[in-house]
């Protein structure tokens, strides 16, 4: 076990240079930079802001210091918002899309898999069509769309819910539901396929065959097994939501990391840029890694070395 953490350590630390390596040559390669505006600075104050963030020295300098900048910790200030650094960004920003993202894994997951179980156990009824036409749903309408639609509905149309912002659980609810649509359609059908597949294994015959009652074959056996795509899918899945939504939270006006970094990316903020790249990159191969650990303990004949008992 401990050879296999050095070789993902050693792994992910190779992956995450060679991100910042070329997201750092990328951002420096597209014409443009963080303090063009439409109207251009005089030279003199344009020179003097590039001397106070150290961009007026060669390319490789710059790159050197952030590496040792990086190693300490420390993210640089953002050339965008002032006396802000990209630490205190991400330490503003991430609870914020953790919190959001927390709810909308959960809603997806809680629907998502018991919809796929039953769709699988009752295949080619009303319930597996109903299941399917809604994953459907969940697929083709997109986040902004659905959004918009939950906004009409219960916040201006019922008054149920507050239309935007953050800071209450009511606030909360429909952001969640628009940013679980589409993870709730693809649990849904992952779990219905992988439960068709488990339910014609031989050991499922076996199982019957002994006398278990169909409710214990189901779920100690057909449920533990089918469930792993489902586990593979977790690690990008929060990854991805945790470190926010742009679309969702642009509409819910919600502070949270995916709105900073698309702003960054329109204003050019270099820092902020790399500092989120490098974020959530790690926290998604954190999450990769998490996930091939969970695999041991749903599944007892997989091994960290990638073999599996014989």
């Amino acid at each position: 076990m401990t050879k296999y953490l050095l070789r993902r350590l050693v792994a992910m630390l190779i992956a995450l240079w060679l991100i910042i390596t070329l997201t750092f040559i990328i951002m420096h390669v597209v014409p443009g930079g963080p303090f063009a505006t439409e109207k251009p600075l005089p030279p003199e104050i344009l020179k003097n802001i590039m001397a106070h963030y150290h961009m007026n020295e060669p390319l490789w300098r710059q790159y050197t210091d952030y590496l040792g900048s990086l190693l300490h910790g420390d993210l640089g200030p953002s050339f965008k918002y002032q006396d802000r650094t990209v630490n205190g960004i991400i330490r503003d920003g991430f609870p914020v899309s953790a919190a959001l993202g927390a709810v909308a894994i959960a809603i997806a997951l809680l629907i998502g898999i018991p919809a796929g179980i039953v769709s699988a156990l009752r295949r080619n009824s009303w319930q597996d069509y109903l299941a399917m036409a809604l994953t459907t749903i969940g697929f083709s309408v997109p986040s902004f769309i659905l959004a918009g639609l939950l906004m009409y509905v219960f916040a201006y149309r019922l008054g149920w819910l507050p239309p935007a912002m953050w800071g209450s659980p009511q606030q909360a609810i429909m952001p969640a539901l628009a940013l679980s649509a589409l993870p709730m359609a693809f649990v849904a059908r992952l779990m219905r396929s992988s439960m068709l597949e488990v339910l014609q294994q031989d050991y499922m015959r076996t199982a019957r065959a002994k006398g278990l009652p169909e409710r214990l074959v189901v779920w100690r056996h057909a449920v533990r097994n089918a469930i792993t795509p489902v586990v593979t899918y977790l690690g990008p899945l929060v990854a991805g939501i945790f470190t926010g939504s742009f679309v969702v939270e642009n509409i819910f006006a919600i502070p949270g990391l995916g709105r900073y970094y698309v702003m960054s990316i329109t204003d050019r903020d270099y820092t902020v840029i790399l500092g989120v790249t490098i974020f959530y990159s790690a926290f998604l191969m954190l999450m990769n890694f998490l996930v091939d650990l969970a695999y041991v303990f749903i599944d007892p004949r997989v091994k960290l070395a990638g073999r599996k008992e014989v």
